[in-house]
């Protein structure tokens, strides 16, 4: 992400400083303190490029359109999650506060506006014990064949489709995690499952965390599945396999390379030779939260780091001006408590599954076909001539 001077801001927008006060203050401008002087502002580029760019006039809707894909404006309606003012609201509540004491399966009750929530599965007999070598590959096996078996979501009441819901997330963690019985809280069984009973609770407070993120790439992806009428499944299958990309669900594993070379060469030496070669730091600042990622902030405040964690984080946020992310929370979250090398994106998959879910119930209640359209700019479309295609 890019930052401007309020100069360089004013220049662009072409307005008065009270103005560009104004657009930060209603949400339209994202602005962080200037690490160099906190006493001034810097202002996202983005944000100013695109509010320049109404200055003329106003915008086709194809410019519209094009905005909304990358961080831009809400590109469809939704009262399950948001973010606003440095905070994530999970239906009106904050994030941070719920982690404090939630667990996931309240956190479902809130999303899925459902009554009791059970994530208890019937283990499939094709399932071994212990954890699976590989969870991911094990995760999306298990939908595949849901999906291609469940009864799709159209036409059914939000109540049957509520109770299919959490069963199905049992029947994620049993692939992800390798089966996992009895009435204790999914965090406990998480714990369990990697014999960490120390990480319980910070393994509670990381799963409410990650529970939802507005209309990010997996769940925007899972509401596509949906409008088609597609099994709850096939929407969680579309949100996990877009969630293992590696610049979603996927980005702990950047990280990690990155403290191997800080283990090698020292934190600051390895952080500068990372953007020598050109590449972006991973897992440090957000665009949703120029002033910090809040979920990182609470959840690193809930254990105690490793030291080449905190001085790796001293040493970019030194270097870069830029807060940790919630993909470096979860990379020390691993590390502290020698969890699985899958214990990141496994607890993403888990978690963020509760959100997909509740956006799938919001998206088969609209009963709306998501079907945007493309610019085109591939090679000239010539005019038919007259008479063509007019032959029998």
């Amino acid at each position: 992400m890019a930052w401007l001077t309020a100069t360089e801001a004013l220049a662009a927008l072409g307005v008065e400083r009270q103005t560009l006060y104004a657009n930060v203050s209603r949400g339209r401008i994202r602005a962080k303190p200037d690490p160099k002087d906190p006493r001034r502002s810097l202002y996202d580029s983005s944000d100013v490029k695109r509010l320049a760019g109404r200055r003329g006039g106003r915008r086709s809707a194809a410019a519209i359109a094009a905005e909304t894909i990358g961080w831009g404006d809400p590109v469809l309606a939704s009262s399950v999650s948001t973010v606003a003012h440095g905070r994530l609201i999970y239906r009106g509540r904050d994030a941070v506060e719920l982690a404090r004491s939630a667990t996931l399966e309240e956190i479902a009750r809130l999303l899925w506006q459902a009554g009791e929530v059970d994530f208890d599965a019937a283990p499939s007999p094709t399932q071994t014990r212990g954890a699976p070598d590989h969870p991911l590959r094990a995760a999306l096996t298990m939908l595949a064949a849901r999906a291609a078996a469940d009864p799709p979501s159209a036409g059914r009441s939000r109540a049957a489709l509520a109770a299919e819901a959490g069963e199905l997330v049992g029947a994620l963690a049993a692939a992800l995690l390798g089966p996992v019985r009895g009435p204790a809280p999914l965090h406990r069984r998480v714990a369990g499952a990697w014999r960490a009973p120390c990480a319980e609770d910070v393994l509670r407070r990381a799963l409410v965390l990650l529970a939802d993120h507005e209309l990010n790439a997996s769940t925007f992806a899972t509401r596509v599945a949906i409008s088609t009428g597609a099994p709850l499944a096939a929407g969680l299958l579309a949100g996990l396999a877009t969630l293992s990309g590696p610049l979603h669900g996927g980005a702990t594993a950047s990280i990690r390379a990155l403290i191997a070379g800080a283990a090698h060469a020292g934190p600051a030496a390895a952080a500068r030779d990372w953007l020598a070669q050109g590449r972006r730091l991973p897992a440090f600042g957000h665009p949703l939260y120029p002033n910090g990622d809040p979920r990182a902030a609470a959840l690193l405040a809930s254990f105690p780091a490793r030291p080449l964690f905190i001085e790796t984080r001293a040493a970019i946020e030194t270097l870069t001006g830029e807060a940790p992310n919630v993909d470096f929370a979860l990379a020390a979250l691993a590390d502290a408590f020698d969890l699985p090398a899958s214990a990141p994106l496994t607890l993403f998959a888990l978690a963020r599954s509760v959100g997909w879910i509740a956006h799938a119930l919001e998206q088969a209640a609209s009963g709306a076909l998501i079907r945007p359209r493309a610019k085109y700019v591939g090679p000239p479309i010539l005019p038919r001539e007259a008479g063509e295609g007019d032959r029998a």
